[in-house]
């Protein structure tokens, strides 16, 4: 599972771009109990949400032309310049060239080959989130593309990944791993063969103490379920859902330890 001690390549921020910050805040506060500190109008509303005092995502304004909402996964790299060009040539895009949020860091924003968005983060003063694999927080990330050993190829190229295949029901899954630390404490998310109708793009998994109340509280607020709740054999109970303003993310309540 995820953790703060950021390592290159490791998830290391996440932010939801809505056409509505404001109802956003108040539908994840009501589903996973966060609050949501903004920063003011002159950035459109962009704020931070805290669990505990501490923070765990943010919020922010649509910034992209034509652009639907959806939560964006940022990985950690030492250099985004860098980062940018192995992109292109990978033969990604970049949707927003590296650039400095004074004092915080550095930030640029892609889409990989296969179709799906990711950011990266080089640190300055923020690091990155405060809290992960804790009730509320982000605990994994999982991708979802139609080719599956090229995606992971591109991702090896620009972050060094270490992969896994596990066989399960219907489909292989490669589990995700930094290229340092034990694989067992590293691994920080999956890649899963896109579903027929879906799109190309990564999954923010929180973790919650039940799944089936948290996807009662999403619907109760205007979310949607786009996965019903179901055991996942050793891994846990999850469910994806969607905010009022279709951005999809998943929870899970993990398994107990064996």
């Amino acid at each position: 599972m995820l953790s703060t001690n950021f390592l290159t390549g490791s998830p290391c921020w996440i932010d939801l771009g809505s056409p509505d910050v404001d109802a956003a805040a108040v539908f994840y506060g009501a589903v996973f109990g966060w609050d949501f500190e903004s920063t003011g109008p002159e950035s459109g509303g962009f704020g931070f949400c805290k669990q505990d005092g501490r923070t765990v995502a943010a919020i922010g304004p649509l910034t992209e032309k034509g652009a639907s909402s959806a939560w964006t996964v940022y990985f950690r790299t030492p250099d985004a310049d860098a980062t940018a060009k192995a992109v292109e040539q990978g033969g990604g895009s970049v949707r927003m060239a590296p650039s400095d949020v004074p004092e915080a860091g550095r930030m640029a924003a892609f889409t990989d080959p296969g179709g799906a968005e990711f950011a990266v983060w080089q640190a300055a003063a923020v690091k990155g989130f405060e809290l992960a694999s804790v009730d509320n927080a982000l605990c994994w990330t999982e991708l979802h593309v139609t080719d599956a050993t090229a995606a992971y190829a591109f991702y090896r190229g620009l972050f060094g990944w270490r992969g896994e295949d596990m066989e399960v029901p219907g489909m292989v899954y490669k589990i995700l791993a930094t290229a340092e630390g034990e694989p067992e404490t590293a691994a920080f998310g999956g890649i899963a063969p896109l579903q027929e109708g879906d799109a190309p793009r990564w999954i923010p998994y929180f973790a919650v103490a039940s799944a089936d109340e948290t996807v009662a509280k999403a619907q109760q607020h205007g979310g949607a379920v786009v996965m019903p709740a179901s055991d996942v054999p050793d891994v846990g109970r999850i469910s994806w859902l969607a905010d009022p303003a279709g951005a999809v993310f998943a929870v899970l309540k993990p398994a107990p330890p064996a």
